[in-house]
Order: C-alpha cells, then sequence, then structure tokens
C-alpha cells in the first residue's frame, strides 16, 4: 500500500501544470510562515479549519491583490487534495473574503494594466531594431508570430538558456504551410505541449501588409539565424553558436527598441491582448476569435471583462464591434 499510495500521489500532481505548481508552492510556503508566526502546531495545519483559512486571507488582505491571495488558498488547497485531506471551506465566506481583500488591496500590488501592443506600436518598434543582426531578426520574427497567432509569449520563448525541452518548446520542424479549401495559405506552429493542452495544439497565421508582416519577419530570421531543425525556433547565433531566446532577452530588446523610439514600455502580456483587439476590430467574430485564442467560453468571457476597461476606447469606432464587446461584459443587472 505505501507504494500505491506514492504513485498516487506522483500522478496527482501532474494536475496542476509546473508554472501552476510553482505559483501554489508560493501560496503553501505563505501559509506555513503565517502559521509559524502564530505558533500553530503542524498537526493544527492540516486539514485546515475555516477559521483558520480566513485569518490567513486576513492576514494578506491590504498587503497583496485578491488574485494573488486567491491563488495562495488555492494552492493550501492543492496541498490538501494531493494529500487526500478534506477541504472544509465555506466558499460564500470565502468569497466575501476574497471581495473584501480586492478593495483593501493595496495599489502596489496591483499590476499595471496591461496597454495592447497594436500594429502601429510593433511597426514603430521596427523601425529601432536592425533585424540584419541575429537578436534583433529573431526578437522581431518572435513579436511579429506571437501578435498573428495571438499567442502568449511564453509559448514562443524559453524561460531559461538552459530550460529548453525539445517536448515542450516550438522548432522548426514543428512549422508547416497549410492551404485551406480557398487555397488561401497559413502559417502553422505546433506547440508541442501546452498549459492546457498536454499533448499540444496548433496556432497560425497569415502573410500580412506592411512591415509587422510575421511571413516576411520569420524568413529573414531563419535565414540570418539559421536554427537548427530540431531546436528552439526563435534561436539566434551568439558568438558563433546558437542560443535561445529566452522572455527576459527578449523584453529587454522590445524594452530598448521602445526607449529608443520613445515609446511607453507595454507588457509581453499586452501581445496577446492587442492580437485579440485587432482581429476583432478587423471584424473577427468573437466566436471566431474565442477558437483562435484557444479560450474556453467562460475564460474568454471573463478575459474581456478584466480587460474591459484596455479594449473599450480602441473600440468605440467601430459601433457593431463596441456594442457586442460592451453586452459580452456588462455585469448582470440585480
Amino acid at each position: 500500500m505505501p507504494k500505491d499510495l506514492e504513485r498516487i500521489q506522483d500522478v496527482i500532481t501532474h494536475a496542476w501544470a509546473p508554472s501552476t505548481r510553482e505559483t501554489y508552492g508560493s501560496g503553501l510556503l505563505m501559509y506555513h510562515v503565517f502559521c509559524d508566526l502564530k505558533s500553530i502546531d503542524e498537526h493544527a495545519r492540516a486539514p485546515v479549519t475555516p477559521l483558520l483559512v480566513t485569518a490567513f486571507v486576513s492576514a494578506l488582505a491590504g498587503a497583496y491583490s485578491a488574485s494573488a491571495i486567491g491563488n495562495y488558498v488555492a494552492g493550501v488547497r492543492a496541498w490538501h487534495i494531493l494529500h487526500g485531506l478534506p477541504w472544509q471551506v465555506n466558499q460564500m465566506e470565502m468569497a466575501s473574503m476574497l471581495k473584501a481583500a480586492e478593495r483593501l488591496a493595496a495599489a502596489t500590488s496591483s499590476r499595471k494594466q496591461r496597454v495592447p501592443f497594436t500594429v502601429e506600436y510593433i511597426a514603430t518598434l521596427r523601425r529601432h531594431l536592425d533585424i540584419s543582426k541575429p537578436l534583433h531578426a529573431a526578437v522581431y520574427a518572435c513579436l511579429t508570430t506571437t501578435f498573428y497567432a495571438a499567442a502568449r509569449l511564453g509559448e514562443f520563448t524559453v524561460p531559461t538558456l538552459t530550460a529548453f525541452d525539445p517536448g515542450m518548446h516550438v522548432k522548426p520542424s514543428d512549422v508547416r504551410i497549410d492551404y485551406d479549401r480557398n487555397n488561401l495559405k497559413s502559417t502553422v506552429f505546433h506547440l508541442p505541449r501546452t498549459k492546457a493542452a498536454i499533448n499540444g495544439e496548433d496556432v497560425a497565421w497569415s502573410a500580412q501588409h506592411g512591415v509587422t508582416d510575421p511571413e516576411a519577419a520569420l524568413a529573414n530570421h531563419l535565414k540570418v539565424n539559421k536554427p537548427a531543425p530540431d531546436g528552439a525556433l526563435f534561436a539566434y547565433r551568439y558568438r558563433n553558436k546558437l542560443r535561445v531566446l529566452t522572455k527576459p532577452k527578449f523584453i529587454d530588446a522590445i524594452n530598448n527598441a521602445a526607449r529608443a523610439a520613445g515609446l511607453e514600455r507595454r507588457q509581453g502580456h499586452g501581445i496577446r491582448i492587442g492580437a485579440t483587439l485587432e482581429y476583432l476590430l478587423r471584424g473577427v467574430p468573437f466566436e471566431a476569435m474565442k477558437v483562435k485564442g484557444r479560450w474556453a467560453s467562460d475564460a474568454f468571457h471573463a478575459y474581456l471583462t478584466k480587460h474591459a476597461q484596455i479594449l473599450a476606447p480602441y473600440m468605440q469606432s467601430e459601433p457593431e464591434c463596441h456594442r457586442t464587446f460592451i453586452t459580452l461584459t456588462m455585469p448582470p443587472v440585480r
């Protein structure tokens, strides 16, 4: 039986993506620090009592954002699930506590609004990138691919120089050309593994007009850098060797270009927000955009609602799109 229990724990751990486990691990650490400060014995920490978890949330309120606190509580809950312990928390009370935490959150704990990347912004960045140079060629190709594929930046970059995994990260061999029934061409990228799909999923873009064309940017990158077929897609030449494009290096290059152009810096997540905005303004139906962005119905609705204040001003010039957007993101009338 001990081996069976060990196997069960090993399997159930995979219910959460690595990045989620890292976040939950931070929450669990925070919980134990809280218990230590309160001199709560080990045996009294789990199963957690409603009073204890409420006290935990109360202690964090005002110092952390509501979303961070919610993730920390989710980490404690995951710990209970992993060890087969009951989770007896009043969900209505917890929802009220998190709502209160949201109102008490310090201004510094909330992230700066994620202003969307736009085609114009990307085109301006291009003027301050020398795409004949290996790093800039890779960065610009990665930027335009991520944008027009409506992908997450982390799906086309690597966290660290040593973190490349061919079973998880995109390679040149994962790129193919497809044609639809109307013989329209698209370039498809197979993501070997994502947070939502352990068996991978596809994203794609088509050629665009102007300097933000991802097809031209990708062709230039492949010519300048010649990445290995089974290496990182956006690897670049560095001291006569190939180096993977890490997310921090990408952000640094984009920020330098923005600074040179006199533009405000924008966060990496703004690429996906901007892609969503761009396609909606082009008249792509919300349902089609949901599919392209690989959102579940509830997740897409939540995503639009979360970024409503950012997206709405851009949509005002497109009455039909704006009306649909407001309908989707309007809070329910009580």
